[in-house]
């Protein structure tokens, strides 16, 4: 299979071509340049053309800085833009891809507390609701085109490079980790084996379309979240960091919305069209990729 991928770099991206390289696939990484701006809103069709499926990961590192006003312009049209001009530019192909999987996020459901959510749920209404409502409206050409279309909500991704765990470990380590706020937030989580599985499952399994959580089928609260990692380092958890602290490094609306928000999300999808996870329950999925 000759696969495109946008993002090839981040955390997800790179494990992705890995797996696919290894699998004999023919991967070709598509970069920011000339003939692919996300941000402008522009993707030469000759850098798209030739290949069986499209992954679009690339987009602009949400929690990578404050959310001042620019900040957030700039991650709302690296999605917007540089998702409609990759879908228009495979929409108009004479030989077109058979199927796009279009990275989204279960922040599109926005904090909905102990709420079970799955593909069918109606969207929040915070800044990331905004977002991915707006991101995935904006890989529909593709689909108007006859492209069957996957729209992945991914939720916090389990890596041992990266991801969620990466402002974590250090702290747990020391034995200075714990919940964030009160810790009654749902965090719906997935290992990053399972995160490539399921774009996999997504690319080869012709009955999956339109919007897949890309979620662990057990969901825990971020105490839960918490106390199994600790459990898993040998290390206490039980120092709380307060929405004050967390609102001081990122500010009130990104501490509030990335972190203590929630969102209780099933893998509905997946598990309905055959999808195995590897690692079904935290503990299972933190000692994998912790080697614990």
């Amino acid at each position: 299979m000759r696969v495109l991928v946008t993002g090839s770099s981040g955390l997800i991206g790179s494990a992705l071509v890995a797996r696919l390289e290894g699998e004999g696939h023919h991967v070709t990484k598509l970069r920011r340049g000339p003939q692919w701006d996300p941000e402008g809103g522009r993707c030469d069709p000759a850098a798209v053309a030739g290949h069986d499926a499209v992954v679009h990961l690339a987009g602009e590192g949400i929690g990578e800085h404050r959310w001042s006003a620019a900040h957030k312009r700039r991650v709302l049209d690296s999605r917007v833009n540089g998702t409609g001009a990759l879908a228009r530019a495979l929409a108009g192909l004479d030989e077109r891809p058979a199927v796009l999987v279009s990275s989204s996020a279960v922040g599109y459901y926005g904090n909905r507390g102990t709420e079970t959510l799955t593909e069918e749920s109606a969207p929040g209404d915070d800044f990331l609701s905004e977002v991915c409502t707006k991101w995935e409206a904006a890989a529909q050409p593709a689909a108007d085109a006859g492209i069957r279309l996957v729209l992945l909500r991914t939720g916090i991704v389990v890596a041992p490079n990266g991801g969620a765990l990466a402002p974590l470990l250090p702290l747990f380590k020391l034995g200075v980790g714990g919940r964030l706020g009160s810790g009654t937030q749902y965090w719906s989580w997935i290992t990053i084996d399972d995160e490539v599985g399921a774009i996999l499952h997504c690319l080869t399994n012709e009955t999956v379309t339109g919007p897949v959580n890309a979620t662990g089928p057990e969901p825990v609260t971020n105490g839960e979240f918490a106390s199994t990692l600790g459990k898993v380092l040998h290390r206490p958890a039980v120092l709380p960091v307060p929405r004050l602290a967390l609102a001081a490094r990122l500010g009130g609306e990104a501490a509030d919305v990335m972190l203590l928000a929630g969102q209780r999300v099933l893998p509905a999808k997946l598990e309905a069209t055959g999808y195995v996870f590897r690692h079904r329950t935290l503990e299972q999925g933190l000692r994998a990729v912790l080697s614990k």
